[in-house]
């Protein structure tokens, strides 16, 4: 997983635009989080759901405000992957996957992470952190 400008999919492969940031603002900007799966051979053929969501520092999911009301900041989708053919059995099977964000109004000086789990379990290397630099000096 990267934290970038942008990212997209095309022909299998991940084109990443301004990537490997973890510092950002203190205005809202664009962003995006490319990320690079490598779904286990046995996993193929199979349906697998995935969820990314904002957290603060504190663990508190990150909410923005709507028409609707406050909403949190999340995504989720679906996959499913088949075997290619002619690769060996065993072999990782790559799936792309690209997230943008439009600007995202956060509180300056603070701390995020963003959560990645897939069926609902998540690994410590599914995360990225990002701070919001300070509100500049009005001098």
């Amino acid at each position: 997983m990267m934290l970038c400008d942008s990212a997209q999919v095309a022909e299998g492969k991940l084109f990443i635009l301004g990537g490997g940031w973890s510092v950002t603002g203190p205005d809202p900007t664009p962003s995006a989080i490319a990320v690079k799966l490598d779904v286990d051979w046995h996993e193929a053929d199979r349906p697998h759901h995935w969820e990314l969501y904002l957290e603060n520092a504190d663990g508190q999911m990150v909410t923005v405000p709507t028409p609707e009301g406050d909403q949190p900041v999340e995504v989720r989708g679906d996959f499913q992957v088949g075997r290619p053919q002619g690769v060996p059995e065993g072999t990782p099977i790559d799936l792309p996957l690209a997230v943008n964000f439009g600007p995202i109004p956060l509180p300056v000086a603070s701390r995020f992470t963003w959560r990645f789990t897939i069926d609902g379990v998540a690994d410590q290397d599914w995360r990225l952190g990002f701070t919001t630099r300070p509100a500049a000096d009005a001098a």
